[in-house]
């Protein structure tokens, strides 16, 4: 029969086993067969596009959103924080209105790349195992990423009046069947000859704001934050012979 300490030290065994594989967030079950990119689809034009509209189509391989998710609770030594990431970015911008609309599937975000836990600042070093159930666990248990697939930004540039000298973006996106509308600082580039740009910035959101629970076990004990730390940096350019409608010339790609 276990001593009521071994039983303690195995409990706390299972946690950490858990919260090796943690999923950011609360549990629905399901199961999910990634879809791969070359089968995404085309996206839709945006509601705000006009006929005859300059576009410029962004370059998932030039593109890169990351999201970072850190662990919580008394035993948060024991965890991991965790970067997701996605480099199959589809949209386009329309520099003269200053809008911007894009989107990218979940079960084409990447898990704990060695060079962006490095790039984040990330110090601990999950196993192939863990971030195959963090992966895992991200998508089925948490996001029910086979009902909502897709996460989708409508963004839209502030007047200068109403936020100084900085830049910002009023953004609506959709996590999970909800949108939140956000204000987004950013920094903008335009290419000398106007034929591309890049925008770059970081955000704070919450996880709660979208409906999502953050997975919490042991009372708490051991969970993730609900506050999530997004990083985007991406590219937009004009292509050859580019017609107006988006989603030409910008299916995803690595």
């Amino acid at each position: 029969m276990p001593t009521p300490r071994r039983r303690a030290l195995l409990a706390c065994a299972c946690a950490c086993g858990w919260l090796a594989a943690c999923s950011p967030f609360a549990p629905p079950p399901a199961a999910l067969a990634p879809v791969p990119a070359t089968q995404a689809g085309a996206m839709p034009a945006p509601a705000w596009q006009q006929p005859g509209m300059r576009l410029l189509q962004i370059d998932p391989q030039a593109s890169l959103l990351t999201i970072t998710v850190r662990r919580g609770g008394a035993l948060a030594r024991l965890g991991h924080d965790h970067v997701i990431a996605s480099r199959t970015l589809q949209g386009v911008v329309a520099p003269a209105p200053g809008r911007a609309a894009f989107r990218f599937r979940l079960d084409e975000m990447s898990v704990d790349e060695d060079g962006l836990r490095q790039a984040t600042g990330l110090t601990t070093t999950p196993s192939a195992d863990a971030i195959a159930g963090t992966r895992q666990n991200m998508l089925v248990r948490v996001l029910d990423a086979e009902r909502y697939p897709w996460v989708r930004v409508d963004a839209r540039r502030i007047d200068a009046r109403r936020i100084g000298d900085s830049e910002a973006l009023d953004a609506d996106i959709t996590v999970h069947g909800v949108t939140r509308a956000v204000q987004v600082p950013v920094r903008i580039e335009a290419g000398a000859d106007g034929g591309s740009l890049q925008a770059s910035g970081t955000l704070l959101l919450k996880q709660s704001d979208f409906g999502i629970v953050p997975f919490a076990i042991l009372g708490g004990a051991m969970a993730v934050q609900d506050q999530m730390e997004l990083a985007f940096r991406i590219t937009a350019r004009r292509e050859a012979g580019a017609i107006s409608a988006p989603g030409s010339g910008a299916s995803p790609g690595r």
